[in-house]
């Protein structure tokens, strides 16, 4: 046993020898040497960016021929006029429910008293009559004007119109465009007038937002003893 294991390790180390022999003949190691070598890659240096320079320049700032020589303008606030709605006048209320309605018949009367009046007044000036209902004199106190007379002789938009009294008062109110009538301003107007349901009351167009204001008692009274109710 001793001596076969003894026969294999010398036969092992024979064939190393020969297969050495065989490769340095054919310059195998240093082929394999010179291969390790140049396969090995050498380093590169590392490049190291250059840092951006950024330069900054004052430069002119490019303006027209025309306002070249000029100096810069100048900015300031001004005041703009806007439509100021009427401030309210507050007093006693008047309620629908105790409004006391005119009959038919003074009614009647009323409106042919005012249309007299009007057949007197110059014709140059658009005029309008209106009959003063319960919603004209007491709770929203809207005044709704004819549509056909606001078209043709009233402004497009929004504005404020003056109502001038008999003795010269003037009382402004709002004229709303697209609702066609007087809102802000007519309440204050009615009740210094105490206007009542039946009463007539004549607008004359005296200028583009001015109406001259002439009012027919019904009854025939000088001021309705029911309008501050």
């Amino acid at each position: 046993m001793v001596v076969a294991k003894q026969s294999y390790e010398d036969s092992r180390r024979k064939r190393v020898e020969e297969n050495k022999k065989r490769m340095e003949a054919l310059n195998l190691p240093l082929l394999s040497q010179a291969l390790k070598t140049s396969s090995s890659p050498k380093p590169s240096p590392t490049k190291q960016a250059k840092p951006r320079v950024v330069q900054k320049q004052l430069v002119v700032v490019r303006r027209s021929t025309r306002f070249a020589n000029k100096p810069a303008p100048i900015y300031k606030e001004v005041a703009v006029d806007r439509v100021a709605i009427p401030r309210r006048i507050f007093g006693r209320q008047r309620s629908l429910t105790n409004l006391v309605l005119a009959s038919p018949e003074a009614i009647a009367e009323a409106d042919e008293k005012a249309e007299k009046l009007v057949s007197g007044l110059p014709p140059s000036y658009p005029i309008l009559t209106k009959s003063m209902q319960p919603s004209h004199v007491a709770g929203g106190f809207w005044l709704g004007l004819p549509v056909d007379f606001c078209k043709l002789n009233l402004p497009s938009r929004d504005d404020v119109m003056t109502l001038i009294d008999e003795d010269g008062d003037e009382y402004p109110t709002i004229y709303l465009a697209r609702k066609r009538g007087l809102s802000g301003g007519w309440k204050g107007f009615a009740v210094a007038h105490h206007l009542v349901h039946g009463d007539a009351v004549v607008f004359q167009l005296i200028g583009r937002t001015t109406f001259k204001v002439y009012i027919i008692r019904v009854n025939g009274s000088e001021e309705g003893n029911n309008g501050a109710n």
